[in-house]
């Protein structure tokens, strides 16, 4: 079989490796743009939701939201019906950034997909995402603290 995985292995560390040099010049900490972004486009996110969203622990996801926090990237204001809730939203100095690092996600798929027809993007697309969701119902069982048998 094809080793798919150890090139969206490569594929995937490139990228971080670019997006965390570009991202160091706004003083983001590495992968923290990733939270930054998916609090900005959903505003009043809970850390469970946020971990289900991008396929992260509770425990990263509390020690990247405490960091965007303590630089005044986000705020996280009690549930106004369940004060035991805190729901996060982006402050301005968090949505100043938000354009730039968007720009900067287009630019990769630009760089990534170069070469590519529409057609053949679109194939890819689909195939990464199939991919994605194949392996959400894999991490849901381990998680739930299933064991695989080989």
């Amino acid at each position: 079989m094809i080793d798919v995985l150890r090139e969206m292995g490569m594929a995937s560390r490139a990228l971080d490796a670019m997006a965390n040099a570009e991202f160091k010049k706004l003083d983001l900490a590495r992968g923290q743009f990733v939270y930054l972004v998916r609090i900005y486009e959903h505003p009043g996110i809970i850390a469970r939701d946020l971990a289900k969203l991008i396929l992260m622990d509770k425990t990263t996801i509390a020690r990247a939201v405490a960091k965007l926090e303590k630089n005044g990237l986000i705020i996280r204001r009690s549930d106004p019906t369940n004060h035991r809730i805190k729901r996060m939203y982006v402050t301005k100095k968090g949505a100043e950034l938000y354009p730039f690092i968007i720009r900067e996600n287009e630019h990769s798929n630009e760089v990534a997909l170069q070469g590519f027809s529409p057609e053949e993007a679109d194939q890819v697309h689909d195939y990464l995402q199939r991919m994605r969701q194949n392996l959400e119902k894999d991490w849901d069982f381990v998680k739930a603290g299933g064991q695989r048998d080989y």
